[in-house]
């Protein structure tokens, strides 16, 4: 049968090989790649014994978002990561933690199902935001929000100390 494994997992047709184009490939070798999230496969040609590698990866289903003016678009990893790094700059926020960020923010998003208002997005870096650093939180919200006065910072910064106060327990004690 075409494009059918076998049980095994030693053979599978339509693996064509790339040095004579033979179409049947036998696995030799397999193990996991990438942490986990890919198999890497050692295969052989029988045509003409010509060894190569193939990868194994599920498909991720592309995260829609959808903006503010109704339109949709593919999630953008990049997007994200640009603005975290914009608002963290000279912050001393290491390249890792931005990607720990952006990843957390795109797993939370891609648990909740899809379509994603464009605005969850925002407001789930916002979130984790807060925890890493303040001026950055206060950047990102600066644009995230559109403020056009000090009083739109004089705002955010009392609902950020206020948040503060109660992750830290200072008002349980009241």
């Amino acid at each position: 049968m075409p494009g059918w494994a076998s049980v095994c997992g030693a053979t599978i047709s339509g693996v064509h090989c790339p040095s004579c184009a033979h179409d049947d490939t036998r696995v030799v070798d397999s193990r996991t790649a990438d942490d986990g999230a890919a198999v890497r496969r050692r295969r052989q040609c029988p045509g003409c014994g010509f060894r190569f590698t193939t990868f194994e990866r599920a498909d991720a289903v592309p995260l829609v978002v959808v903006k503010a003016d109704g339109h949709r678009e593919e999630f953008d990893r990049a997007k994200v990561c640009a603005g975290v790094l914009a608002a963290s700059k000279g912050r001393g926020i290491d390249e890792a933690a931005v990607e720990g960020l952006v990843a957390s923010v795109e797993d939370e998003l891609r648990g909740a199902g899809e379509p994603v208002a464009s605005s969850r997005i925002g407001v789930a870096v916002l979130d984790r935001l807060r925890v890493l650093d303040d001026v950055a939180y206060l950047r990102f919200a600066s644009v995230y929000k559109d403020f056009d006065a000090a009083a739109d910072f004089h705002r955010e910064i009392e609902l950020l100390t206020k948040t503060s106060s109660l992750s830290r327990g200072d008002a349980a004690t009241g």
